[in-house]
């Protein structure tokens, strides 16, 4: 915004685009066109009070949780439903998941909504290539959800997963066998054969939030729960998931 003249940046698959809404509210002269965005200086930024929906990347957890753990209903309540993060939705329906979507006004752009989660039997799928970008950080809850799934899941197309705050193929992985899920790592990504139920077991988080919070759905979900090493580290995107979690099951 500060540049002399225009930049433009540009993606060959669609990412997330909250950087852009929230210019795009405050007033910055910014062009969207199909692959690319370009912001121009000089605009006055102006921006009062806006709403930040609630995150569908910790949303995952408990849409998951709702989907494989029988008799459960899960409600989430102005949550953000941008097409850009919404993959999790698309593939737990594709799944056979039993989601309902409840738009909802506000949040300056950003399009959010009520959702509701109803226990559904799932079969397996294929996850791969333009929707990685869109399910990066949910793929270790959906390989959860796979494992109780009927058939195959395979992910592919996401090396991605090797550089976060651990190497989340290896470590899901790892998890899930533990948990005794019949599960191998693959250079890009997983493949799941889901056997409908989890033993159960014990799991160290390696100080990465998302597998804390997996190794407690898991937990909820498993024949005989799951011991977290490390839960604290879910309070990195999520500080109350653990009393959300047992509100829910109270």
């Amino acid at each position: 915004m500060n540049a002399e003249g225009p930049t433009t940046v540009i993606e060959p698959v669609a990412t997330r685009d909250h950087t852009e809404v929230m210019l795009a509210a405050a007033g910055a002269d910014i062009m969207r066109e199909q692959g690319r965005v370009t912001i121009r200086p000089g605009a006055k930024l102006k921006l009062d009070e806006v709403e930040v929906p609630a995150d569908i990347s910790s949303a995952a957890f408990f849409l998951v949780a709702a989907s494989i753990v029988e008799g459960s209903e899960v409600v989430v309540d102005r949550c953000g439903i941008n097409p850009t993060r919404t993959g999790i939705i698309d593939i737990l329906r594709r799944m056979g998941a039993e989601i309902e979507i409840e738009p909802q006004a506000g949040a300056e752009g950003e399009p959010i909504a009520r959702i509701t989660v109803r226990s559904a039997p799932l079969t397996g799928t294929r996850i791969e290539g333009a929707e990685i970008p869109l399910a990066i950080d949910e793929l270790p809850i959906i390989a959860l959800a796979a494992c109780f799934a009927e058939g195959e899941t395979v992910i592919a197309d996401a090396e991605e997963l090797r550089a976060k705050e651990s190497d989340r193929i290896a470590v899901v992985v790892g998890a899930l066998a533990g948990f005794g899920a019949n599960i191998e790592a693959r250079e890009d990504g997983m493949r799941i054969i889901g056997t409908g139920t989890l033993k159960g077991g014990q799991v160290d988080s390696h100080g990465d939030h998302r597998i804390a919070m997996l190794g407690a759905v898991a937990g909820i979900a498993s024949r005989e729960g799951v011991t977290v090493e490390g839960m604290d580290a879910a309070a990195v995107s999520y500080p109350t998931f653990q009393q959300d979690l047992a509100r829910l099951l109270g």
